[in-house]
């Protein structure tokens, strides 16, 4: 009989499957029905000290494209499909003091199912390091069974927050080696894809004890302009400012994103974001090492907190056992990380022939091509 739960940085979750770090996440209620909806996990709205006023006016926005022209709008058009998700939302504008009772009474309602707390403050001195200790105490003594470091919203206003962190190696370590003084509970980092090297900022984080590395976050994006009216589709007085594009769309980056970090730290916990909306694309990240899948736009399209997103990846997770019923799989980790090493530098894959593959370079100097036959 297959099993659905796994063990993840020492947490147990019923399945494998959280509802990230989102709009879906802001609210009591909202996790509440999370968790009676089927989630294993929720990862609360990202929880910060400094109050934060979003802008106003729309939010979040999804993209839609259709096959017979290709185009990329907000507006929906019959027989369009989703394409991606786009926002410009900031961390929860609720205070330490409102999400506090809220943790103990969603776990107090929901023991067996894993609360982990996001949270962010700022960087590059004591004050601010001492600020993300005080979110994180505050949240282990309040409910929660984990602490999602956010090293990678891509559009907060302040330059020492967010993404700003997962950028920059050395902030990565201190912020994560501060947080892991006082935390009693894992402490995962959630890392922008919006850098050169994404296994160097992995890496950072892994030398200041994190216990799982979280990606991606959303892809530093703005908003198409309308060939009709020459604005852009999502805007406040006509001006935009960049926002995250999540959904369908980043699924093969992100998965990219993923495979380098599973291949430089195979013994590493990660859990992987990204165009999910059922098994088959969770698979992807499982077979590249994942222990855990975090799901956020098909879950906002599905009455706010996916009811049945949920319900389509258990029942895929309980078929892919069932058709692999011959390999003796019964569990996440019979098959994780089974396709990492399948990923490898262009210089890998077979040519039609390796005699002409020269690594795009010319071919050996000091030798004259050979004279061809004369004719007669």
């Amino acid at each position: 009989m297959s099993n659905r739960s796994v063990i993840f940085t020492g947490i147990k979750f019923e399945n494998p499957f959280l509802l990230s770090s989102a709009p879906p996440t802001e609210s009591e209620s909202n996790i509440m029905r999370a968790f009676d909806a089927g989630w294993g996990g929720v990862v609360t709205k990202t929880i910060g000290l400094h109050p934060v006023v979003n802008v106003y006016g729309a939010k979040a926005k999804f993209l839609r494209t259709s096959p017979d022209d290709g185009r990329v709008s907000m507006k929906k058009r019959e027989g369009a499909a989703l394409h991606s998700s786009w926002n410009w939302e900031l961390i929860s504008d609720k205070t330490l003091d409102w999400w506090i009772p809220r943790l103990r009474r969603i776990k107090a309602a929901h023991p067996s199912k894993v609360l982990i707390a996001s949270i962010m403050a700022g960087s590059g001195n004591d004050k601010e390091l001492k600020a993300w200790q005080t979110l994180a105490i505050a949240c282990q003594e309040n409910g929660a069974d984990g602490l999602e470091l956010n090293f990678s919203c891509p559009h907060m206003d302040r330059k020492d927050m967010g993404s700003n962190i997962g950028r920059d190696q050395g902030l990565c370590s201190v912020v994560t080696e501060a947080v892991k003084e006082v935390a009693k509970i894992p402490v995962w980092t959630k890392l922008t894809p919006s850098t050169s090297d994404i296994v160097l900022e992995a890496g950072a984080c892994i030398r200041g004890g994190a216990d799982a590395i979280v990606s991606s976050n959303t892809f530093p994006s703005i908003p198409v302009i309308d060939p009709e009216t020459l604005e852009f589709e999502i805007n406040v007085d006509g001006l935009v400012s960049s926002g995250g594009l999540g959904g369908p769309a980043i699924l093969p980056i992100s998965l990219a994103k993923m495979a380098a970090m599973t291949q430089a730290f195979p013994t590493m916990s990660f859990s992987g974001i990204g165009g999910v909306s059922d098994f088959n694309q969770a698979a992807s990240y499982f077979l590249l090492g994942c222990g855990t899948v975090q799901v956020c736009t098909s879950a906002m399209l599905d009455h706010a907190v996916g009811p049945n997103v949920i319900k389509k990846l258990l029942d895929g997770l309980d078929h892919f056992f069932e058709i692999h019923a011959d390999k003796g799989w019964k569990s996440i980790e019979d098959f994780r990380g089974i396709r990492r090493d399948r990923v490898v530098l262009q210089s890998q894959i077979r040519r039609p022939s390796d005699a002409d593959y020269h690594e795009g370079f010319d071919g050996v100097e000091g030798y004259a091509a050979p004279d061809e036959v004369a004719t007669t």
